[in-house]
């Protein structure tokens, strides 16, 4: 989970796009947050949905998994749901837990 954590935050430092980190190991109101938004059909089996999560405000955007094959496609901005600045190959909450 710290790896796919990692580089989600060091692609969107690097690409300059903004965010906002919401800790669900530390806080409660995160967790319930993450809970409440990520839909049905994006929930494991079991258990409860596992960081990183991609939202852009509340929309949900994905698991790490969506957002890797994003990255792979060169269509990270449209993953997003932002536009890509010109010239380039926002702003997004990303659910996670400290170690």
């Amino acid at each position: 989970i710290k790896k796919q954590q990692q580089d989600v935050l060091g692609f969107l430092e690097a690409n300059k796009i903004e965010f906002e980190e919401k800790d669900i190991a530390a806080n409660e109101e995160n967790r319930k947050w993450m809970r409440e938004n990520v839909p049905e059909d994006s929930r494991p089996a079991s258990g409860n949905p596992l960081p990183p999560r991609l939202f852009n405000d509340s929309r949900y955007l994905g698991d790490y998994e969506a957002f890797f094959e994003a990255r792979e496609n060169n269509a990270v901005y449209a993953f997003l749901g932002l536009t890509a600045p010109p010239g380039s190959k926002v702003s997004v909450h990303i659910s996670h837990r400290q170690p």
